[in-house]
């Protein structure tokens, strides 16, 4: 009996040493795991492990929902940037001195995790401060990040465990090179140069034409002019019903605009004054590129647009351009008296129809032309 009694008071130290040592070794136990496997891959079994207090250790779990199902996209646009964050930080930090483990909980892994601490959304990171040791504190619950600002990168969430964790190592993120991108941007440019070096001598004439920057400029103009980034800004629809099951091309009110009211405007704007032949043949320039070398003479052509195409450019430019320039040379004066009248009359059926979309914006406006009422 006394044999057993005194058995008994030998083994009391060592099945105490046995009972403290896992608490001791439990921040060595997490870090030789997240040097094999960084984040570590957490559980409704091993969260609560890792985070139990006493610590002497840091932790910094993301809590996250990846599968597609969960529909959380800036979960997914996150993990690589904190996968890249741990996997910098573990190996910077080896021997462990900045005492920190990474950590990742999956919401099919830990829904009970989940429930236990009210989340509703993700991705959520909270980082766990040691409660014994050096850099003990006194509140022992954890500091969340803030992701209402959209995806952050992995130098964000650095600076910001940083702040935290003072009088410590830390590891800079370690960013791969990117060769795909690098061979991507090689490529291209020097595409670009061969393209250049060879087509350079037939853009020049298309560069200094004169022509070519002023429609540029005015079909710039009409888009601002007519309302296109008012459309890009507010989100307008392309069209809007009228209450009465048919559709309304026009929103009434300055304030208000429809995307295919644009369009329409741009289409009779007096604004766009290209310089497409009408009723009359005009000299242009048509380059004729040898083998040799750039070379062009000035051949006379001859073209006709069509009324669709026309109206596209914007009747009312049209029918000014050929009333002052195209129909003074016309050496019929059969001819030349029909083209008057027939382009007078497209100004003034344009114009009558600008006026009523006018009313329909501004309905107190008294003023109006036939055939649009």
């Amino acid at each position: 009996m006394h044999f057993l009694k005194g058995l008994i008071l030998s083994l009391l130290p060592a099945a105490a040493l046995a009972a403290k040592q896992p608490a001791v070794d439990k921040f060595n136990q997490f870090h030789t795991k997240a040097l094999a496997s960084t984040p570590l891959k957490l559980d409704d079994s091993v969260y609560p492990k890792l985070t139990a207090a006493p610590r002497d250790y840091s932790v910094i779990v993301l809590l996250t929902a990846m599968e597609p199902r969960f529909g959380c996209a800036l979960c997914r646009e996150f993990q690589p940037e904190w996968d890249l964050l741990s996997s910098s930080w573990t190996k910077g930090d080896k021997k462990g001195d900045s005492r920190l483990v990474f950590g990742t909980l999956d919401f099919v892994d830990g829904k009970n995790t989940f429930q236990s601490l009210g989340l509703q959304t993700a991705p959520v990171l909270l980082l766990f401060q040691p409660t014994v040791g050096p850099h003990a504190v006194a509140d022992n619950g954890p500091i969340r990040y803030d992701f209402t600002s959209g995806p952050q990168s992995a130098e964000q969430v650095h600076s910001w465990i940083t702040r935290y964790l003072p009088d410590r190592p830390h590891p800079q993120v370690n960013r791969p090179i990117n060769w795909v991108r690098g061979i991507a941007i090689t490529t291209t440019i020097l595409g670009t140069i061969t393209f250049l070096s060879v087509a350079w001598p037939y853009m020049v004439p298309v560069i200094q034409n004169r022509n070519v920057w002023a429609a540029i400029s005015l079909i710039a103009i009409l888009l601002f002019t007519t309302g296109h980034m008012f459309n890009h800004i507010r989100k307008v629809p392309y069209v809007t019903g009228d209450g009465k099951g048919g559709v309304s091309y026009f929103a009434g009110g300055f304030s208000n605009q429809n995307g295919l009211e644009t369009q329409i405007l741009a289409a009779i704007s007096p604004t766009l004054i290209l310089f497409f032949p009408i009723m009359d043949p005009i000299n242009q320039i048509v380059p004729q590129c040898r083998s040799s070398g750039a070379e062009f003479k000035i051949n006379r052509i001859t073209t006709y647009d069509t009324f669709a195409d026309l109206f596209s450019d914007g009747l009312l430019s049209f029918a000014t351009i050929s009333l002052a320039l195209k129909v003074p040379r016309i050496t019929d004066s059969k001819t030349q008296q029909v083209a008057v009248i027939v382009w007078s009359g497209v100004i003034f059926v344009m114009y009558s129809f600008l006026l009523s979309v006018f009313r329909m914006k501004n309905g107190g406006y008294p003023f109006w032309l036939p055939p649009f009422f």
